[in-house]
């Protein structure tokens, strides 16, 4: 994994740990247990403890332990599930983890605006359990059942994003907490304003670098009359993704369009128990009126005859649909037992939907070279897919190649003006890239807003750009 990594960490001063202990009690750890387990996330990365874990209750305590550790020029990382896939979580320079899963209330549900504001800790199924009785849901679901704050933090989007967006057009405001101890409050429940720089869009995407995130007020939809999910084969790769392309050119408002590729629906019939054709895949849904969902699916079947797809399959009931969609969310954990002690090391490009068969037949050519095994999977409705490669990390030469054909699949999505990622984030993984696709102009623009919110450099310090010129990868 391209990064660098501090390999000299200094001691936690004693007079930190005395002044967290007093705050905290045994709210604060050092056991190497809790340090290690907030010292990983889903990335390939190895674990990188932090010094310290708080747990934090309120946006007290994270003020006290901003403060405390800015006085101290000590580093904070945020934690929230640990299910990031770039090394957002990992302490490679040390310090305090900050854990918000205990920041767990659902603080208002205002039905009547289709709003709801959460503490940063409360993940998106704990939302939606508490919507049952209003009729309405939080559609963002990036798989994991990760926490808002932490979806806010990277910009999350997932299978829904084709209908409903990422968390970029679905967060209202944010309470948040900077480097200096100060709550700041962004945004309103109002669905527009025009008043001062956007300092919601600023801090939803900013991975933990320019603030901790306290609470979040998000968006809510109408819980849809009817919905419908079906699958549908097709013979080649191009078929099926050139019938995404036609369905979103054309209008059609579906609410989920997934690719998989016929190696991962085998990896899923051994994980999941589904007995899904081993061919390239598309998964649907359609929601909204019942007459809304039969003319979708209808428009939907003529575009997938036409490029030779196969009858639909459907799942109607909703047992059905949910087992087929946590089939599909449980794709990473597949792919993992189809190689057993594998880690995976994942792409995560988006590119303009009318690229989308070359930027994905690209990559499944790149792949070919894999002396390892690889998947396709996506978001596709949106331009997003990933590659999933399952590398042995006790294997230097299986990660170097998989980061050498990782690299190539970025930069042919990037050459296509899309961008190398397009929910995960940059992390630790995706930094050179990020300085090649925006370019050194607006790295230093990022540079002077991070300078500006945390002049010390103490949050999540050495993610998404290096406070000096970032080198660009290599040929």
């Amino acid at each position: 994994m391209t990064a660098h990594f501090s390999t000299v960490r200094p001691p936690l001063p004693d007079t930190l740990v005395s002044e967290l202990q007093a705050h905290f009690g045994e709210r604060f750890s050092r056991t190497q247990a809790l340090r290690e387990q907030h010292g990983r996330d889903e990335s390939a990365y190895p674990i990188m403890p932090p010094d310290g874990v708080v747990f934090a209750e309120s946006t007290d305590d994270i003020v006290a332990t901003l403060r405390s550790c800015t006085n101290h020029g000590v580093p904070v990382i945020p934690f929230g599930a640990g299910s990031s896939m770039e090394g957002h979580v990992l302490a490679h320079q040390g310090g305090i983890s900050i854990d918000l899963s205990r920041m767990n209330q659902v603080l208002a549900i205002h039905a009547e605006d289709m709003t709801a504001t959460v503490q940063a800790g409360v993940t998106r199924r704990q939302l939606n359990t508490a919507l049952r009785q209003t009729g309405l849901v939080f559609p963002i679901d990036p798989g994991a059942d990760a926490s808002l704050g932490g979806m806010a933090a990277t910009r999350a989007s997932g299978t829904n994003a084709v209908r409903y967006g990422s968390m970029r057009e679905n967060v209202l405001g944010l309470t948040v907490v900077t480097a200096a101890g100060r709550v700041v409050r962004t945004g309103t429940r109002a669905r527009k304003s025009s008043a001062g720089y956007d300092l919601t869009r600023l801090f939803v995407g900013s991975e933990g670098t320019l603030c901790v995130i306290a609470e979040v007020t998000v968006r809510l939809y109408p819980e849809p009359e009817a919905a419908a999910a079906a699958v549908c084969c097709f013979e080649q790769v191009s078929d099926a993704v050139n019938a995404v392309i036609q369905t979103i050119q054309m209008g059609i408002p579906v609410a989920r369009c997934e690719f998989l590729s016929a190696n991962m629906i085998g990896a899923i019939n051994a994980h999941s128990k589904t007995t899904l054709r081993e061919a390239p895949t598309l998964f649907f849904e359609f929601q909204g009126s019942s007459e809304g969902v039969k003319e979708q699916s209808q428009q939907v079947q003529a575009i997938a005859h036409e490029l030779g797809g196969q009858d639909f399959e459907w799942a109607t009931r909703p047992e059905d649909r949910s087992r087929l969609w946590n089939a599909r969310h449980n794709a990473l954990f597949a792919a993992q037992q189809s190689r057993p002690g594998c880690r995976v090391i994942s792409t995560d490009t988006c590119v303009p939907i009318s690229r989308l068969a070359a930027s994905l037949e690209g990559a499944a050519h790149i792949l070919t070279q894999a002396p390892f095994p690889s998947m396709l999977v996506g978001h596709v409705g949106d331009g997003n897919f990933h590659a999933l490669l399952l590398v042995d990390p006790d294997s230097p030469h299986e990660m170097a190649i998989a980061e050498q054909l990782n690299e190539r699949i970025v930069r042919l999505a990037v050459a296509m003006d899309g961008t190398c990622t397009g929910e995960h984030g940059i992390g630790l993984h995706k930094m050179p890239y990020l300085a090649e696709e925006a370019g050194e102009d607006a790295i230093d623009l990022m540079r002077i807003v991070k300078r500006g919110l945390d002049p010390l450099n103490l949050l999540n310090p050495g993610k998404m750009f290096s406070l000096e010129p970032t080198p660009a990868p290599t040929a």
